[in-house]
């Protein structure tokens, strides 16, 4: 009786460590039939053992977490922490929640964070990252390496604001994150169209002559139209392409290299 009334109190070192040992295990200990499940219940284990030091309950609430589970690894550190409260509050009996909890939860945070941690920041901050490494500045890679820095620091403490909050965080999240995800959108986009304009270079210096009157395709045509014209049309013409699972980047590369040589031996692009 007296075990069952004296509860352990989750510390901030072991919200800490249950951080540490996520981030290692995502894809380490993923598989096909339960994908994070085994990685999810491997970040708690060491919690769990002190929060039950009952054998039987944790044997039981250490299964529970080996169940199917998958959802993205940034994301997964706030449910982790929301999951760590409820265990901490309601012991083994949470055990049918906590289960609930997580596969009705893991769908949606995916939404949300592939958007932010596998599309938008790689985006931006790769964008201007390379497009500072191409003008020979080694601060590109210095500043992608500084924001993934960041990015693991904020995982570590994503797993206490989950904790802290427990799921009315989520709830919170749900109102706010719709505004954070449509402005990092028109961020990114604004992004790869002013990088599309200045990284990517097509010049055509064919000239048509009519009598003492000669026309330059490129400044007296093309520029005329829009600046950056050609560029645009390439790049709106590989992404059409690459919407085709026949075709592959490897096989566009290939073809902006074939089509380059081409071009320029016949000089119809500038070298």
């Amino acid at each position: 009786m007296m075990s069952k009334l004296k509860k352990y109190k989750v510390t901030k070192k072991d919200l800490r460590h249950v951080a540490y040992r996520w981030n290692m295990m995502p894809a380490n200990l993923f598989n096909y039939e339960t994908q994070q499940g085994a990685g999810f219940a491997w970040a708690l284990a060491p919690l769990l053992r002190k929060i039950y030091p009952n054998d039987e309950e944790y044997e039981k609430a250490l299964k529970n977490h080996f169940n199917y589970f998958n959802a993205t690894p940034q994301m997964t550190n706030i449910i982790l922490g929301s999951v760590i409260a409820m265990e901490e509050k309601d012991g083994i009996e949470a055990k049918d929640a906590v289960q609930s909890f997580k596969t009705s939860i893991m769908g949606p945070m995916s939404g949300v964070g592939d958007t932010v941690f596998w599309v938008l920041w790689p985006t931006i901050i790769g964008s201007i990252s390379g497009y500072m490494a191409l003008q020979g500045n080694p601060a590109g890679a210095i500043a992608w390496f500084l924001v993934n820095i960041v990015i693991y620091l904020l995982k570590v403490w994503f797993v206490g604001a989950g904790y802290n909050s427990g799921t009315k965080l989520i709830d919170k999240l749900g109102d706010k994150i719709g505004i954070f995800t449509d402005a990092a959108s028109i961020m990114g986009l604004s992004v790869i169209g002013g990088l599309i304009a200045t990284v990517v270079k097509i010049s055509m210096p064919v000239v048509f002559t009519f009598g003492k009157v000669s026309l330059n395709l490129q400044t007296g045509v093309f520029d005329k139209i829009m600046p950056g014209l050609l560029p645009v049309v390439l790049t709106y013409i590989l992404y059409k392409m690459l919407g085709n699972k026949k075709f592959t980047s490897t096989k566009a590369i290939g073809l902006i290299i074939m089509i380059s040589l081409i071009g320029t031996f016949f000089g119809v692009f500038k070298a």
